[in-house]
C-alpha cells in the first residue's frame, strides 16, 4: 500500500475519471506509477505526456535503447517498482530470461555495442553522479555514433527514470507481477 491516499480508478471522478480512462487507453492499463497522482490529476496527466514523448516518440534511440536506459537507471537506484516494469519491456524485445537477468545485475555482465556500452556509461555516470558529467562524456556519446538529438533523448529518458524512481521510493508505490504485465509496448 502507497504511503500516502490514492484514488482508485472505481472511485474517480470528473478529470481525474477521463485521465484514467486516456492512461488506460494509451497504454493498456493504469500504472501504480500513474496513480500515485490521483490527488493532482494534472500532474498525472503531464507525467503521461512526458513519459509518451521520450519513451514513444518516433526517431531517435531504437523502443529497445530506451528499455536498456530505464532498467540501468532503475537497477542502480534500486527501484524494484521501475526496475520490474522495464525489465519486461525490454525483455519483449530480447525474448532471452538469461541476458534481461544479466543486465539487470549491471550493464557490463552482457555483450552490448560499442554505442550501447557508450550510453549505458553516460547514463551510469549521470545517475551516481551528476555533478561529475562533463562534455567529455557528451562527446563520448558523439564518438560512438550519437547525434545531438540522440544524446538530449539520452539525457532525457536518464533524468526521467531517476525522477520517477524518486517517486516510485519515495511514496511507496508497489507492484505485483499481475500489475507489470499487459502493457502497451
Amino acid at each position: 500500500m502507497p504511503w500516502i491516499r490514492v484514488i482508485d480508478e472505481g472511485q474517480a471522478t470528473d478529470e481525474l475519471k477521463h485521465i484514467y480512462q486516456q492512461v488506460a487507453g494509451q497504454r493498456g492499463k493504469v500504472a501504480n506509477i500513474m496513480k500515485i497522482h490521483s490527488l493532482s490529476p494534472q500532474t498525472m496527466k503531464s507525467h503521461l505526456d512526458f513519459y509518451l514523448s521520450i519513451q514513444f516518440a518516433p526517431g531517435g534511440i531504437t523502443r529497445q535503447q530506451r528499455e536498456m536506459l530505464a532498467v540501468v537507471v532503475s537497477a542502480q537506484n534500486h527501484c524494484a517498482y521501475c526496475l520490474s516494469h522495464h525489465a519486461q519491456a525490454l525483455d519483449h524485445y530480447w525474448k532471452d530470461p538469461k541476458k534481461l537477468a544479466r543486465f539487470t545485475q549491471h550493464f557490463k555482465l552482457v555483450p552490448l555495442s560499442e554505442a550501447d556500452q557508450a550510453m549505458l556509461a553516460y547514463s551510469d555516470k549521470l545517475t551516481r553522479n551528476p555533478a561529475d558529467v562533463t562534455a567529455a562524456d557528451v562527446e563520448s556519446l558523439r564518438q560512438a555514433g550519437f547525434s545531438d538529438e540522440q544524446i538530449l533523448s539520452i539525457n532525457l529518458i536518464v533524468s526521467y527514470f531517476n525522477f520517477v524512481n524518486r517517486l516510485a521510493l519515495g511514496l511507496g508505490v508497489e507492484f505485483s507481477p499481475e500489475e507489470v504485465q499487459g502493457y502497451r509496448y
